[in-house]
């Protein structure tokens, strides 16, 4: 996959984390998008480096996607943890 396909499937998981961890977020849509599309490069980083499972080069590969939903929850929660209380 191709750079442009990363951000496209970044900005899809960053909707789906999203989705998945309800609440106010301190950045914002626009934050939490540009987290999504981090966390699709992580993940597929961590999935290839640390699992041993490269990610595909198919767009709808189950493996790739679930990396990058991943990388984005993970990124997110961090996200949270470290600047939740900023808002307030």
């Amino acid at each position: 996959m191709g750079i442009i396909a990363w951000i496209v499937l970044g900005l899809l998981a960053g909707a789906i984390a999203k989705f998945l961890l309800p609440g106010r977020d301190p950045g914002g849509l626009i934050v939490t998008t540009l987290i999504g599309v981090a966390g699709s490069f992580v993940g597929g980083w961590i999935s290839s480096r640390v699992f041993d499972r490269p990610v595909s080069a198919h767009f709808f590969d189950l493996a790739t996607w679930g990396s990058a939903i991943g990388g984005a929850l993970v990124l997110l929660i961090i996200y949270r943890i470290l600047f939740g209380n900023s808002r307030r």
